[in-house]
């Protein structure tokens, strides 16, 4: 028999009875029931029940065990009476009575519980992430997590794609965020970064003549966290396609990772033809460019009803500035004062004056209209406004006005309020969409400037002709995102793969030739020597796995993540460095004192 184990603490079954069994694993939890032992047994596949009767000669030794040690077991698979069986686990059918148990390790007391599903202070969780992880729902999330990217791979392989690596030591580039940097030894004064995506080299990919390009591609950005993005490193499934338009893409990685949430979304509904949603649209319609579309609420602009109305607040706005616009968050079974008044004193909560509203009920045989708004504006707007929005007895909606570029973040988070509050948010689906024609430009207020709003290796829809004729800010991109629930998942373009028009827009910016070509000089390069038309995306891996597992928190599918400082509190990273470290790379240190 071998040293350790016969079988898994997963394996055995009531086919087994009768048989003597070697098992190792983690004491899970001793039960003492007068007088015999029963210990739950662990690893990494599941859960077996020993049970140490007093005149076992393993009596007592079990008596010692504690939880987590690591023992060895040799027993006899028995059957379980019928009142003793446990239909939910695997091996509930039978347990193994103890013969001989070693201990091979010994826990000390233990700083957070395995046993169970406790909540527990995060620091504690992360300084002990190699207990934290032998946690039932911890460990499956990983394993889950695992079988998530094996299937991404499956498929794409499967459809033609060939996975490469790129390197992880290359040169700064702009990415939309801060880079990590690594000092070189070997040339003073100078530094590598960490590729914030494997953008670049991918894009060099097609110009070497490989056609379908894929990688579960490490990407790191020293951004700060939050919920949905973790500190330092996250990875993604990294794409790119040579003689292709923006259609191909979408139409080749819609069928992938659509089958990726039909595969894992354990009985959910999963969209079957992806949306494809203006971003003009989407904001207008959604308050965001990743909206949640479980939420049936979608916007409206009924600005020509309070234009000249008895409501002063908003007629004055729209007869003083053309930017002037009101917009309505209708809200079916949102009809009570009660609810109305919460959700004024939210939005005043968040900042803002408050948020007018009507409300519609029944009054005998008449539906009308309630509350100030429908009170300065009369009747018959009122009625109109209730036709235009769809809404009956019960409903109600809510009213924002001014130019929509400053309130619409603040609309879309009114109408995800309503959308929870109400509980009109349909929680039994993967709800997919694509946004497309994002902005190619933004203004940069603070700055005074232009600059990219996205990629910037994009192509400008109009191409060189749009660049030379065209008000920026009204330029759009061949630029897309994948939207899942109210998450962005995926991002990509087809790219600017004609030198003269990359020049052109990153000139647009301020940037000029000789900064192209010295801060892209091997992309620049490339597009003199035959550039294929090419474009591709990239999915977050760390964002899929979390909406599949149904965690909050990105902390929950990922093995050994940092906290909410950027601080690694299992190996207290980062860390000094000595003095002979810092003279190799050259590196003087010159921190700033912080202030007290």
């Amino acid at each position: 028999m071998h040293r350790y184990r016969s079988h898994t603490c997963a394996a055995l079954r009531k086919s087994d009875v009768g048989s003597t069994v070697r098992l190792s694993g983690w004491v899970h939890r001793v039960r003492d029931h007068g007088g015999i032992l029963f210990i739950d047994i662990r690893d990494h596949y599941g859960l077996t029940q020993i049970v140490a009767n007093p005149d076992s000669p393993a009596f007592k030794l079990a008596e010692t065990v504690r939880g987590e040690w690591v023992i060895r077991v040799d027993g006899e698979v028995k059957a379980r009476t019928d009142d003793t069986v446990n239909a939910n686990m695997p091996t509930g059918e039978i347990e193994v009575f103890a013969r001989e148990i070693e201990i091979l390790s010994a826990a000390k007391e233990l700083p957070l519980p395995v046993f169970g599903e406790l909540d527990y202070p995060e620091d504690i969780r992360l300084k002990y992430r190699f207990l934290d992880l032998r946690r039932d729902t911890l460990h499956k999330n990983i394993m889950q997590r695992t079988k998530i990217i094996a299937a991404m791979r499956r498929r794409m392989s499967e459809i033609n794609f060939t996975e490469f690596s790129t390197p992880i030591l290359t040169a700064s580039s702009p990415e939309g965020a801060r880079d990590f940097l690594v000092p070189s030894r070997i040339h003073p004064g100078k530094f590598y970064a960490l590729p914030q995506a494997p953008q670049q080299y991918k894009q060099l990919i097609m110009m070497s003549g490989f056609d379908r390009y894929f990688q579960i591609a490490p990407c790191f950005r020293d951004e700060d966290p939050r919920a949905d993005r973790l500190p330092g490193e996250f990875y993604q499934l990294d794409v790119e396609m040579s003689f292709v338009e923006q259609d191909d893409v979408l139409s080749t990685m819609e069928p992938v990772l659509r089958g990726v949430f039909e595969e894992f979304a354990e009985g959910k509904r999963v969209t079957k033809e992806f949306p494809r949603i203006a971003y003009d649209d989407a904001m207008r319609k959604y308050g965001s460019d990743k909206p949640d579309l479980r939420n049936p609420i979608e916007m409206q602009a009924v600005t020509e009803h309070f234009a000249g109305s008895g409501f002063k607040v908003f007629a004055n706005m729209i007869a003083n500035d053309p930017k002037v616009e009101v917009w309505a968050i209708p809200a079916k079974t949102g009809g009570s004062r009660a609810f109305c008044d919460r959700m004024n004193s939210w939005a005043q909560s968040e900042g803002q004056p408050g948020l007018g509203y009507i409300f519609w009920r029944k009054e005998g045989e008449s539906l009308e209209g309630a509350g100030p708004l429908a009170k300065n504006i009369g009747p018959e707007r009122t009625e109109a406004l209730r036709v235009q929005l769809g809404l009956d007895d019960g409903d109600a909606a809510f009213f924002v006005a001014g130019d929509p570029k400053k309130f619409v973040s603040f609309a879309g988070a009114a109408r995800t309020r309503a959308g929870e509050e109400l509980n009109l948010v349909d929680r039994d689906q993967f709800a997919l969409c694509w946004i497309v024609d994002f902005p190619f430009f933004e203004w940069l207020e603070e700055e005074k400037k232009i600059d990219f709003a996205h990629n910037p290796f994009s192509m400008p829809q109009g191409g060189m002709d749009a660049l030379e004729n065209q008000d920026p800010l009204t330029i759009k991109a061949f630029q897309y995102d994948m939207v899942c629930n109210g998450f962005e998942i995926a991002s990509g373009g087809i790219r600017n793969h004609l030198p003269d028009t990359m020049v052109k827009a990153f000139e647009a910016v301020g940037h000029s030739r000789e900064t192209v070509e010295e801060r892209f000089g091997g992309l620049y390069r490339a597009f003199q020597y035959g550039a294929p038309p090419h474009g591709g995306m990239a999915a977050g891996i760390d964002r899929i796995v979390m909406l599949l597992v149904g965690a909050k928190n990105l902390r929950e599918i990922t093995m050994f993540p940092m906290n909410q400082q950027a601080y690694d509190l299992l190996m207290n990273a980062p860390s000094d460095v000595s003095q002979a470290q810092l003279r190799d790379l050259h590196i003087r240190l010159n921190p700033v004192k912080k202030e007290v």
